[in-house]
């Protein structure tokens, strides 16, 4: 007789062997009919799981992060059903769930059209209002094999060749699809209400150039369509706001075949960069750093001794001079640690914070390359910070209080923290990773933030700290990052003398707050929709006049601002005002300062800011107090 714990620590007892289905309808008709899946002991099963035995119990809805998962996986079957149905030749192979949907890669003797993409989409649509049963079955692998090759699905049956012989697989079956599957997945197709296809793309099968290329269709699945509805306009949101589209509108980088990965940085966009360095700058120097700068090409002896030869092996460019073989930097930290071995080192030169906007190269696969946010060279606020184990926790904290304080002024109030633990292959004992883990969490826990744990997903070398933004579309970027390291400084020969006289090898911290400058940036156009504020905006006033007799007093207000280093333009074109004024607006240029006969009699500025606003006319002395306040606050 099982007895069956729930969430809410209440307990059910049944006199014999019931489903997780059966459990639901017992609580209410309500939950048996939202329910999707369940949860045994912590495992994410079918709503038809055959519970025999005393267990703790989840029902899983729509409402819970796994039952949306749970959607989408099977949303990912419904689609793979009806292109079967539609197109009997098409051959299906993998259909995972990604981030705000699936994909589905298919075999077809010619390329899908937009007009397929509808069609699959409303049959989709009657299949779920045919509200199939989906089961499930198990066999073994051969068994599998030949069911699929029987169904004249190859690819399929390579899948499963490659699963050990005495695993037992599960299938599942709806209507007249069948597909093999780890599930779980909903009770019927009728659950599914809230999809749609997003567009068709190229994958080769299982990952490998060499391969044929097939076809992969991606779609997005919500648990209803208020929901749908608004990943839509988040799509559409983030269409406007692409920051490739609005760097070439606004004038800010190009990139090029000739470049690929690389960025030519017009005159606005490199003011903007020079702004974020020149603030990340002062901040560094305001918390005892000292900043250096080291060379592009090194020796690739020092890139083995440091481990990164062997860990980024095709994505380090090099380069061959005089018999010796040189790495690009792909990374800054060995060189630091040459900077720091030059002269003895006390325990009263620690900690020892030592920065650099550090120039990297690293040859991404040419398919990944996005704008900014991947590139091939790319500017690191990189700074590592050598100090003994006892100065940990200091370091660590005094560098979480500095990240939100950046991040605050960008306008970004979400943080989220991930914890990231040692991966699997790494340098550096067991022993080592526990103490540096240790570190790291109880920095975390000191400052009581909330943190997720990433098992396995921390560097080679040690164990990280991940800070992700959350911008105005829910997206996550991750950007900042410190990690603790034992090793390195070891196998670089870093040392110190410590206090009682024996020599010692110092800890390394690496951290970034910014991470990526271009990827930043590329953030920032994205999150203001190419709107800086006015501290950041590479155009911060444009000077206009109305009529050509306003032309000389326009040009001393203009003239007036440089002298005192604001970024400031004029207009003098026989044009329009109206005209004038659109056209920088679409600029986004922060204030416009427009001379008329009004303005030139009282020796005032009128103000227009970006937004539309009318200010009215100042004075001199309060268009800069108002100026300089807004440049102060940041906002």
């Amino acid at each position: 007789m099982p007895v069956i714990t729930l969430p809410d620590g209440s307990k059910r007892e049944f006199d014999k062997a019931i489903t997780v289905m059966d459990v639901a309808q017992s609580i209410g008709s309500g939950l048996a009919k939202a329910t999707l899946a369940g949860k045994v002991d912590g495992e994410l099963v079918d709503a038809s799981q055959l519970i025999e035995r005393d267990v703790e119990l989840q029902i899983v809805t729509s409402k819970d992060e796994e039952g949306l998962e749970v959607i989408r996986h099977s949303t990912a079957h419904l689609l793979a059903q009806a292109v079967k149905q539609l197109f009997p030749e098409a051959q299906v192979t993998i259909g995972p769930v990604i981030d705000n949907g699936f994909f589905y890669d298919f075999s077809y003797q010619r390329a899908f059209t937009p007009e397929d993409l509808k069609a699959i989409e409303k049959r989709m649509q009657k299949l779920v209002s045919e509200n199939l049963e989906i089961s499930r079955s198990v066999l073994t692998r051969d068994e599998a094999v030949q069911f699929f090759k029987g169904l004249g699905e190859d690819y399929k049956a390579e899948i499963i060749q490659s699963i050990p012989a005495n695993e037992a697989l599960s299938l599942y079956a709806q209507g007249d699809f069948t597909d093999l599957c780890r599930g779980p997945h909903v009770p019927s197709t009728g659950k599914l209400k809230a999809f749609k296809l997003m567009k068709i793309a190229g994958a080769y099968w299982r990952g490998n150039s060499d391969n044929e290329m097939l076809q992969r269709i991606y779609g997005t699945a919500w648990t209803d369509k208020k929901a749908l509805k608004a990943h839509l306009h988040r799509l559409e949101e983030a269409e406007k706001r692409d920051h490739r589209k609005l760097a070439k509108s606004l004038d800010f980088f190009h990139m090029q075949e000739e470049a690929p990965g690389m960025v030519f940085w017009h005159e606005k966009g490199w003011l903007i960069y020079q702004q974020i360095e020149q603030y990340i700058r002062e901040k560094l120097r305001n918390n005892g750093y000292g900043e250096v700068k080291t060379p592009q090409l090194v020796d690739r002896t020092l890139w083995e001794k440091s481990g990164h030869w062997d860990k980024f092996g095709e994505m380090i460019f090099t380069t061959h001079s005089e018999h010796r073989d040189y790495a690009i930097k792909p990374m800054n930290c060995p060189c630091h640690v040459q900077v720091y071995n030059q002269g003895l080192k006390s325990y009263r030169d620690l900690p020892l914070r030592m920065a650099e906007f550090g120039s990297c190269h690293r040859n991404e696969p040419s398919g990944t390359l996005h704008g900014l946010m991947r590139v091939r060279n790319f500017v690191q606020d990189d700074a590592h910070i050598f100090c003994t184990e006892a100065q940990i926790q200091s370091e660590v904290s005094t560098f979480i209080e500095l990240l939100f304080e950046v991040y605050k002024d960008f306008g970004f109030e979400e943080v989220i923290v991930k914890l990231s633990t040692r991966p699997e292959n790494r340098v550096g004992s067991d022993e080592v990773w526990d103490k540096a883990e240790n570190a790291l969490q109880i920095a975390l826990d000191n400052k009581k933030l909330k943190w997720e744990l990433q098992p396995g997903e921390g560097a080679f070398y040690g164990p990280k700290i991940e800070f992700s933004l959350k911008d105005c579309l829910d997206r996550v970027w991750q950007c900042g990052t410190i990690q603790v390291d034992f090793s390195m400084p070891e196998r670089l020969e870093a040392s110190y003398i410590a206090e009682d006289g024996s020599r010692q090898t110092p800890v390394m911290l690496h951290r970034a707050i910014l991470g990526s400058l271009e990827r930043f940036i590329g953030i920032l156009i994205e999150q203001h929709a190419g709107t800086f504020p006015l501290w950041l905006s590479p155009v911060q006033l444009m000077v206009m006049n109305i009529a050509s007799r306003h032309s000389e007093y326009a040009e001393e207000v203009c003239q007036q601002l440089k002298n005192l280093g604001y970024r400031v333009k004029i207009d003098l074109r026989n044009e329009k005002i109206g005209f004038k004024i659109r056209e920088h607006s679409m600029q986004r240029v922060p204030y416009l300062l427009i001379i008329g006969d009004k303005e030139l009699e009282n020796q005032t500025i009128a103000v227009r800011s970006q937004k539309g606003e009318d200010l009215g006319g100042l004075s001199m002395t309060d268009l800069i107090a108002k100026l300089n306040q807004e440049i102060e606050d940041r906002k």
